[in-house]
């Protein structure tokens, strides 16, 4: 759930103790951080890739680059492709003292995305990953502060970091192994010494009272969008009377909201619209026809799956979507879930070998499961 031990190998205590409140700075296995995205990871995308803005911007003494400076244009089948990252022309500027920054790597990076998805799940809410190469020494961006909070480890390389807190002004050392936590509006600034540096940030972008209310607040609005009467300042008594109506309306129908649907609705759509961890789905859906009763089968790495009752049926979330099948199948379901790796045969206690197959083949083409070959 934690695979780099980024909450300090005590989820709790970190959601309880230590978020939004404080600053902290632990070690964790340099290896696997740079197993993650490392620099030889870093060279690949700019040089042998076609990525495009705002994949990449570049930014130099606190000032971003404007992308004429990095890009280029080409054609497909006749079709314009602008942005395209020009390599040549990014090493150029990287030479120049110019910081790298790859943008929303959990969209395109597999390692990161896995790893976005496993952090999601610990906290519950949205995250993203960025990661800064920045020459030797250089500044990409002055004294700054961020609207949501922060893990940054680094994964080659040392920047020396100021960072600003209530009880003052700190420098922390970043060199491989090492891993900090900024809690939001914290400001900091980096900066390289004698070596390149290359260090990847987490932005958590917590959900707050307010996403709720406005769940419940939004629509209420929504059905209030009937115009004001004409020459409405000529009674303002009236009007004043008018909405004291509406506001105790409003103020009903926020006292009957049912707050559990709010917290299931708001729950379905994050578990359904994080970002797909697919590697390997096409093969799988390839094999899905051809899987028996003794083909071995395993949870997708980093899949995740949570169990809602609906009524006579069961709702699987997904992360990136949802799956509905039959309640009376939630047995079947619980023990494949909880299975290292399974066969459909294994599920016979539970389904006719027919409905074993049935589910089996479904949950490799949505890609809960994958085929072990």
């Amino acid at each position: 759930m934690d695979p780099l031990g980024l909450l300090s190998g005590d989820p709790t205590a970190f959601v309880n103790d230590v978020w939004g409140r404080r600053i902290l700075v632990h070690e964790v296995d340099p290896a696997l951080l740079d197993g993650v995205f490392g620099i030889s990871m870093a060279d690949h995308l700019i040089t042998e890739t076609a990525l495009r803005t705002p994949q990449v911007r570049l930014a130099k003494n606190g000032s971003v680059l404007p992308e004429s400076q990095f890009t280029r244009h080409a054609t497909i089948a006749g079709q314009q492709l602008t942005g395209l990252v020009d390599a040549r022309k990014v090493l150029a500027e990287f030479n120049g003292g110019a910081t790298i920054v790859f943008q929303g790597l959990q969209r395109y990076w597999q390692p990161l995305r896995a790893l976005v998805r496993a952090l999601e799940e610990q906290l519950g809410h949205p995250c993203q990953a960025n990661a800064y190469l920045t020459p030797p020494g250089s500044q990409g961006f002055a004294l700054h502060s961020d609207t949501h909070d922060v893990f940054v480890f680094q994964t080659y390389g040392a920047k020396l970091w100021e960072v600003h807190d209530d009880a003052g002004e700190h420098e922390v050392a970043m060199v491989p192994g090492v891993s900090m936590y900024l809690p939001t509006g914290t400001p900091h600034a980096a900066r390289t010494q004698a070596t390149a540096s290359l260090h990847v940030t987490l932005g958590i972008n917590r959900f707050m009272w307010r996403d709720l209310l406005k769940r419940v607040v939004d629509p209420l609005l929504a059905s209030a969008d009937d115009p004001l009467p004409a020459a409405l300042f000529n009674d303002p008594d009236a009007l004043a009377a008018a909405l004291r109506e509406r506001l105790a309306s409003f103020a009903e129908a926020v006292r009957d909201a049912d707050a559990a649907d709010v917290v299931t609705r708001h729950e379905r759509a994050f578990a359904t619209g994080r970002q797909p961890l697919l590697a390997g789905g096409l093969l799988d859906v390839l094999d899905a026809p051809s899987i028996d009763d003794d083909t071995l089968l395993r949870r997708r790495p980093g899949s995740t799956c949570l169990l809602r009752p609906a009524d006579d049926q069961l709702q699987l979330l997904l992360g990136d979507h949802a799956v509905t099948v039959p309640a009376r199948i939630t047995p079947a379901v619980t023990e494949l879930l909880a299975a290292v790796e399974l066969r459909p045969r294994d599920l016979h206690r539970h389904l006719d070998p027919s409905g074993a197959l049935v589910l089996s083949r479904r949950l490799v083409r949505e890609g809960l499961l994958e085929v072990v070959r």
